[in-house]
């Protein structure tokens, strides 16, 4: 997708990352993290196109997202299942989540990693209490709530950031830059991937990942059950 917006000229490239990109212990969370950098090596080079990246937690209300979940788990009579009681996550809305995507693009001059504040974490196990007391029923009594055990490759906290230091305010509130080191150009490394997700095991994958993106920590565990924490 950046060789076509730079092969056509496009005004701007905007690529939406997650918090799982900072730290990851998961392959998504890793690729997550890769495209940063990538999008950044492209902007080096590149002559009309602005390529910016956008870095925030769940949008609630999402397709996927815990609160869809969670409505589905309780329409069907519970049990409403999260994996650890002391697992957080940043939320927003998709109206904020647009808002400030938008507002990011058109702030963005070239190779900045915009992260966004997303106030407080939440307690999963919070919002699925209070999401059945909404529905005037009692937690643990009418409707369950079912704790099932971190899952592979996830993570009891998120963060937007490996050191808060690095952010800095700009222009819009609600809108941090995230100061980097540059990084090196990537391209080579990706056409590396993609010939080996045709010949290589996954293990060699996940070892030039963590090559990639050395604060990769893969989880060596398998998953431990299915409930929902993000």
């Amino acid at each position: 997708m950046a060789q076509a917006a730079r092969k056509h000229q496009a005004e701007a490239f905007v690529l939406v990352s997650t918090d799982k990109a900072v730290r990851p212990s998961s392959v998504m969370g890793a690729t997550k993290r890769v495209a940063e950098m990538l999008v950044r090596s492209f902007s080096r080079k590149a002559e009309r196109t602005r390529f910016v990246t956008v870095r925030f937690g769940n949008v609630l209300g999402s397709s996927g997202s815990v609160l869809e979940i969670f409505q589905r788990q309780l329409a069907e009579g519970g049990p409403l299942t999260v994996t650890d009681a002391k697992v957080t996550r940043f939320f927003m809305t998709v109206p904020e989540a647009v808002q400030l995507i938008l507002q990011a693009s058109s702030m963005a001059k070239g190779g900045e990693i915009f992260v966004l504040r997303m106030g407080t974490p939440v307690k999963i196990i919070e919002m699925a209490r209070n999401l059945i007391m909404l529905s005037g029923l009692e937690p643990d009594k009418d409707i369950k709530i079912q704790i099932t055990g971190l899952k592979s490759g996830e993570k009891m906290d998120e963060e937007l950031a490996l050191d808060h230091a690095d952010l800095k305010d700009s222009a819009h509130p609600s809108i941090m830059v995230l100061r980097e080191a540059e990084v090196r150009d990537l391209e080579k490394d990706i056409m590396n991937l993609e010939i080996l997700t045709r010949t290589a095991p996954s293990k060699t994958l996940v070892q030039l990942l963590n090559e990639l993106v050395p604060s990769f920590t893969p989880a060596s565990s398998h998953a431990k059950g299915t409930g929902v924490s993000a």
